[in-house]
């Protein structure tokens, strides 16, 4: 019989933690989606790489001064189980994702989020169902990325040991925290191994939190101990990250992942401009 996601994550945490932190850190875990290559049985949900499909008065989103983006990935939200979700997704309609990836300036320019200049980097689009849409050609400068089609399962999240999550449920939360053993992080880390697309749960960082990245970033970058970062890093959900994948030729940096984040009143309102992004690698 397959086991849940989630009924690993208990029994994970009560193999490795006392009783009472074992029940408080499972009340941490986030129902996410998992998108993965979609086979001939599975109903498609997006797809990673190929040409994007826009409205005629979209126009292909550029980084002035640098150049245009590339196309990462599309979601068809209808196709989506969003009701198993604690974020607000749309239900119908059409999510665009594009990024900067160096291929016209052979990586120089990096969207990072202390970088305001930089932020028209990466860009999420929403085409609301309805809207008449064509296959758009990639400018000069942009080779697609091979296409892939995505279907989508959920699953339960769990999030990183340093998001401000667990040290706000935990606080104060000394180094030597049983969440931060050894054992607990490795039973995680074996838990969680693979190529990783997800849309909403937490975050599944390469390096750190993201959201605290992100936060800082929406703050203006303050100092790194700024106590205002972790109360805005509480602000931010995930609302997609797209791994380094092979069968799409999709490298970021090496062996990283893509994030956008948003804030959940931007989310219902719709409002994808809001978005904020950043991305990690090993």
């Amino acid at each position: 019989m397959h086991q849940s996601t989630a009924d690993v994550l208990h029994a994970l945490a009560h193999e490795h933690l006392p009783p009472g932190i074992a029940e408080r850190w499972t009340g941490l875990l986030r129902p996410g989606l998992r998108l993965e290559k979609a086979t001939a049985a599975d109903p498609v949900a997006g797809r990673l790489g190929g040409l994007p499909e826009l409205p005629e008065t979209e126009e292909w989103p550029v980084w002035e001064g640098q150049g245009p983006l590339a196309f990462v990935a599309s979601l068809d939200c209808a196709a989506l189980p969003s009701a198993a979700l604690d974020i607000v997704l749309p239900t119908e309609g059409t999510l665009a994702f594009f990024y900067f990836d160096g291929q016209v300036d052979d990586g120089w320019a990096l969207v990072t989020p202390d970088e305001p200049d930089s932020w028209a980097g990466a860009r999420v689009l929403y085409v609301p169902a309805g809207v008449p849409v064509a296959e758009r050609a990639a400018p000069e400068g942009i080779r697609p990325y091979p296409e892939v089609p995505l279907t989508s399962r959920v699953q339960t999240t769990a999030p990183h040991g340093r998001h401000p999550v667990v040290r706000h449920a935990f606080a104060p939360m000394p180094e030597d925290h049983p969440v931060h053993g050894d054992a607990f992080g490795e039973a995680l880390w074996d838990h969680s191994a693979g190529t990783e697309h997800r849309i909403g749960g937490h975050a599944d960082p390469v390096q750190g939190d993201v959201e605290t990245e992100v936060a800082r970033g929406a703050l203006g970058s303050p100092p790194w101990d700024d106590p205002r970062i972790g109360e805005e890093a509480l602000r931010w959900v995930l609302l997609a990250q797209f791994d380094s994948d092979d069968d799409t030729d999709m490298m970021w940096g090496d062996c990283g992942a893509l994030y956008w984040l948003i804030r959940p009143e931007d989310l219902a309102a719709r409002r994808f401009d809001r978005a904020m992004f950043t991305w990690q690698c090993c």
